[in-house]
C-alpha cells in the first residue's frame, strides 16, 4: 500500500545546503510548517548520525503553526571531488485528539499512517569566499605594513608637522642643554683633578714628617752615645787621680 501524501510542508523542499568552509560547524535551517487543523508528530533522521546534529530532531507542530529545525553539520575535511551521499528523511503522523504520549503514537502508528519526505545534502563550497578570505590576508599585510613603515619614520619627517616657530624652540633647547651637559662634564673633571693634586700634596707632606722625625732620632740617638762616651772616659780620667 502506497503511503500518504507528506502533510507538512518543507522549506527547502529537496535540498539541504552546506556552504564552506568547513573548518568549523555549518549549520542550516529546515522550516515544518503544518497547514492543516490537526497536530502532527514528526522526528527528523539521518543516514550519517555522527556527522549532524538536529535540533529539535522530534516533537510536535500545532494546527497552523511551523517550527525551524537546526541541523548542524559537524567541521571535516572537504573533497571537492566526493560527492555527499548524504540524506534527511522528515517523517510525520497525525496526532489523535487524545495523545498523552508522543512515543507511543509512534508506536502504536500503522505503516499506511506514516507519512515521510526525503532530502539530500549539498555541499558548496563558493570560490568567493576563497577570493574574500585572500582579499582580507592582502589587507590585513598592507595594513601591517603601513604600519611598520610610519612607525620607522624619522624625527625629521615628524619635526615637519610642526611650525617654524616650535622647530626653532626646539633646536635652540637642545643646544642650551648639550652646553649645560659641556659645563657639568668640565666641572667633574676639574674636581677630580683637584682631588688628585690635594691627595698628592698630602703623600709628600706625610713623606717629608716621616723623614725630620727619623733624622731627630737619628741626632738624639747620636748625642745620646757621645755624652755616654764622654761620661766613661771623665770616670776613667777621675778613677786614675784618685788612685
Amino acid at each position: 500500500m502506497a503511503r500518504p501524501e507528506q502533510v507538512l510542508l518543507l522549506e527547502p523542499q529537496h535540498e539541504l545546503k552546506f556552504r564552506g568552509p568547513f573548518s568549523d560547524v555549518v549549520t542550516t535551517t529546515l522550516k515544518l510548517s503544518n497547514p492543516t487543523d490537526r497536530n502532527v508528530c514528526f522526528k527528523v533522521k539521518t543516514t550519517a548520525p555522527r556527522r549532524y546534529c538536529v535540533r529539535p530532531n522530534s516533537g510536535i507542530i500545532d494546527a497552523g503553526t511551523s517550527i525551524n529545525v537546526s541541523v548542524m553539520l559537524q567541521p571535516f575535511d572537504y573533497d571537492p571531488n566526493e560527492k555527499s551521499k548524504h540524506k534527511f528523511m522528515v517523517q510525520s503522523v497525525v496526532a489523535p485528539p487524545d495523545m498523552t504520549d508522543m512515543e507511543g503514537v509512534w508506536k502504536e502508528a500503522k505503516p499506511d499512517e506514516l507519512m515521510d519526505s526525503k532530502l539530500r545534502c549539498v555541499f558548496d563550497m563558493p570560490v568567493e569566499n576563497e577570493k574574500t578570505h585572500d582579499t582580507e590576508s592582502n589587507k590585513m599585510m598592507s595594513s601591517s605594513l603601513l604600519k611598520s613603515d610610519s612607525s620607522s619614520l624619522p624625527l625629521k619627517s615628524m619635526s615637519s608637522t610642526l611650525d617654524d616657530g616650535e622647530v626653532k624652540k626646539i633646536m635652540e633647547e637642545c643646544k642650551r642643554l648639550q652646553m649645560e651637559a659641556q659645563r657639568l662634564r668640565e666641572e667633574n673633571k676639574q674636581i677630580r683633578e683637584d682631588d688628585g693634586l690635594r691627595m698628592r700634596k698630602s703623600n709628600v707632606m706625610s713623606s717629608q714628617h716621616t723623614s725630620i722625625g727619623m733624622k731627630k732620632e737619628e741626632g738624639l740617638s747620636a748625642r745620646t752615645m757621645a755624652l755616654i762616651v764622654l761620661f766613661f772616659v771623665v770616670g776613667i780620667i777621675v778613677g786614675k787621680l784618685v788612685l
